[in-house]
């Protein structure tokens, strides 16, 4: 069974199942597959820094080693924050009910970088859902699983649908048109320019 969100929008809760909306499931997509001559599909493998040992898919993995150059297991490992100090571990946003209370201007949404959208399954059939939301686009912190950092989500509709996107804020500078720089005119070196003139009937 898929995992659900729950939502609380004044005295009612929701619960929808989120699916991933990706490029793939729009626009379809195509694989390239390598064949050698006999028509056989080609695999990839990797080779050692001497170019003589062949290491098969599969065989290469990631480890984590100490100052000492020994072996750590991941369980071993505890997430600090910047003082040293241990960092708080935040639940996943499956495990509770997502209490919607704080909405943002369409200005301030338009400040996140959105990196992944979810389609809130059977929202279209909960018109109370959808009439609750309406226009106002709400927000909330998103942990897709238990971790140390949280992203920042947001919940719109869109033709009786729900969608939930979840991004990072946009850190860029923005200058104002009653900031507007100017450069200033260069005036040329005549001696320099005189230098430079080149009479190609001498060649």
């Amino acid at each position: 069974m898929a995992r659900e969100l729950q939502f609380k929008l004044g005295d009612s809760v929701y619960s929808f199942s989120p699916d991933k909306v990706d490029r793939k499931k729009i626009y379809g997509w195509t694989e390239t597959v390598a064949l050698d001559d006999d028509g056989n599909e080609c695999k990839l493998v990797s080779v050692d820094e001497s170019g003589t040992a062949i290491i098969p898919k599969g065989c290469i993995g990631l480890g984590i080693l100490n100052q000492s150059n020994e072996w750590v297991e991941r369980s071993e490992l505890v997430a600090v924050d910047s003082d040293g100090n241990p960092a708080t571990l935040i639940p996943s946003s499956f495990s509770g009910v997502i209490e919607l209370a704080e909405t943002v201007t369409v200005e301030e949404f338009l400040d996140y970088q959105i990196t992944t959208v979810y389609e809130l399954c059977g929202a279209d059939e909960n018109p109370d859902f959808i009439k609750e939301i309406s226009d106002k686009i709400y927000t909330f912190s998103f942990n897709y699983r238990d971790g140390y950092e949280s992203s920042q989500a947001f919940i719109l509709q869109n033709d009786g649908k729900a969608f939930v996107l979840v991004g990072s804020p946009c850190e860029f500078a923005f200058i104002g048109l009653e900031q507007a720089g100017y450069l200033d005119a260069v005036e040329e070196d005549e001696e320099f320019s005189e230098e430079l003139d080149i009479d190609f009937s001498m060649m």
